[in-house]
C-alpha cells in the first residue's frame, strides 16, 4: 500500500510503499495524534524506518489496499 506523508512548510512529500494494512497505519497516526506523540514512525516493505516530527505533519494520505490486476483488459 503507498502512504504519502505531507510535512508542514516543505513542497515535497515522503512517499513509499508499505506493507502495513490501512487498518494498522490509520490506528499508529491517530495514537501520535491523539497522545500528542512528539515523532510518527513508519516503516517501508524494504525496511527502512520512517521518523517525522509529530508537530511537522500536514498529512498523511493511505492508499487503497488493492491487489494488482495480472493480463489484459478488453
Amino acid at each position: 500500500m503507498e502512504i504519502r506523508i505531507g510535512i508542514r512548510n516543505t513542497s515535497r512529500e515522503l512517499a513509499f510503499e508499505s506493507s502495513q494494512t490501512a487498518k494498522e497505519v490509520e490506528a499508529t497516526v491517530a495514537s501520535v495524534l491523539e497522545a500528542d506523540g512528539k515523532v510518527l514512525k513508519l516503516s517501508d516493505d524494504k525496511g527502512r524506518l520512517f521518523v517525522v516530527a509529530a508537530a511537522s505533519l500536514a498529512y498523511v494520505e493511505i492508499g487503497a489496499e488493492e491487489t494488482r490486476r495480472v493480463g489484459f483488459i478488453a
